[in-house]
């Protein structure tokens, strides 16, 4: 399941995480503001990964429609996302696919990358029956609000979490 390079723009492919992608992921989720404090990334030391992220890409690869996507240019990964079919009673037992932890590349913003692995997710969402897609977004990241807004996608409902630290 990849999308082949498009030679008109920059050679993106999209697949899906192996294991090995797992410290570039987790230095794309540490590199703003709200995921420096909560993700611990390798050090340049040689510091290893927490086994944290190995733990929880085991779960996710063993979960039936829970995958970690990445996009790569030229061997390196520049983006991210976590994709989550949810099956539900609701709306007529409408499936519905999640989309979390989208990053991309300080160095691929503005360049399409975070446009093409989006359009990547919503195809992979209507190719598997889902009726819809949705996505939660801190509120204090309005450059990504207008980049969702771009993309289609309204601010319709309120989304709530509560911590169980």
């Amino acid at each position: 399941m990849s999308q082949e390079p498009n030679s008109e723009t920059t050679p993106l492919m999209i697949r899906p995480a192996r294991e090995a992608d797992l410290p570039s992921v987790v230095a794309l989720l540490a590199a703003d503001n709200l995921g420096a404090g909560r993700e611990v990334p390798p050090g340049p030391n040689g510091k290893a990964l927490d086994p944290a992220y190995g733990k929880a890409f085991a779960a996710m690869s063993m979960q039936g429609g829970n995958e970690l996507l990445v996009a790569e240019i030229d061997g390196a990964v520049v983006g991210c996302l976590q994709f989550t079919v949810i099956h539900g009673v609701s709306r007529r037992g409408m499936s519905r696919a999640q989309i979390e932890g989208v990053r991309v590349a300080s160095s691929q913003r503005g360049q399409q990358a975070g446009q093409r692995l989006m359009a990547f997710a919503i195809e992979r969402a209507r190719s598997l029956g889902c009726g819809l897609v949705q996505l939660t977004t801190d509120q204090t990241r309005p450059d990504a609000h207008r980049f969702y807004e771009r993309l289609g996608f309204k601010a319709s409902h309120i989304g709530m979490k509560l911590p169980l630290d």
